[in-house]
């Protein structure tokens, strides 16, 4: 959320499509997955009881697909050829997520942005990230956050924790670490997915995370 309290940062934005248009330059073909709390945060809203969780998760949805298409927008002022595929079909607004299409434009050198989620309720942009990596047969997935890894504890809050440079994802579900979900972390975990996770702020974040230029926790199989 942008300084004014606007639900978009447009300068956040552009820092990051030139992040991202780095790392394709850099030979990295890049899949997004963008989640929609800036906007409306499904479960929070159905644990206030005015509303039940599928509508909440569905108007998150929603808002995941507003995110996605401003990041179209800067990627391609970036340069990148970029473009956003919906699990929620909204054929006049962007594409609908299907693997196939997905995979043949990564081949073609495009980042595709993939937005609403699973397309059901009750799962979390973590699940989906690990979910559509699993599909397209990536080869980790990144997870940028507002940290520089996986803590022992929460670093903001307590002065004692510990960053983790390496894990599993069994120590990770044990040691009960909120950086992803347990579904998030058991389906990286049956789909030998390695999860990289560090900190979105750095000017070049995703390009420096992904080449292990900057600080950061692996969490491997």
């Amino acid at each position: 959320m942008a300084p004014d309290g606007y639900w978009l940062d447009s300068e956040v934005l552009s820092r990051l499509a030139r992040d991202l248009a780095r790392a394709t330059k850099a030979g990295f073909e890049i899949a997004v997955v963008i989640g929609g709390g800036n906007i409306i945060r499904g479960a929070r809203m159905s644990a206030a009881g005015w509303i039940d969780r599928p509508t909440a998760d569905s108007m998150g949805m929603l808002g995941t697909v507003m995110n996605s298409l401003a990041i179209e927008t800067a990627l391609n002022a970036a340069g990148v050829p970029a473009r956003t595929m919906s699990a929620v079909s909204m054929p006049t607004i962007c594409e609908t997520y299907a693997r196939q299409p997905a995979l043949h434009h990564l081949d073609k050198g495009q980042v595709i942005v993939l937005a609403g989620g699973t397309g059901n309720p009750f799962f979390t942009t973590d699940t989906s990230a690990v979910l559509r990596a699993a599909e397209l047969r990536c080869d980790a997935v990144l997870k940028a956050t507002q940290v520089d890894g996986v803590y022992s504890a929460d670093p903001k809050k307590d002065p004692s924790a510990v960053r983790f440079d390496r894990l599993t994802h069994d120590e990770a579900i044990a040691k009960d670490l909120k950086v992803m979900d347990t579904a998030a972390f058991a389906l990286a975990r049956e789909s030998k997915l390695s999860i990289i996770v560090g900190s979105v702020h750095a000017p070049s974040s995703v390009t420096d995370l992904l080449l292990g230029n900057v600080p950061s926790t692996i969490v491997v199989p």
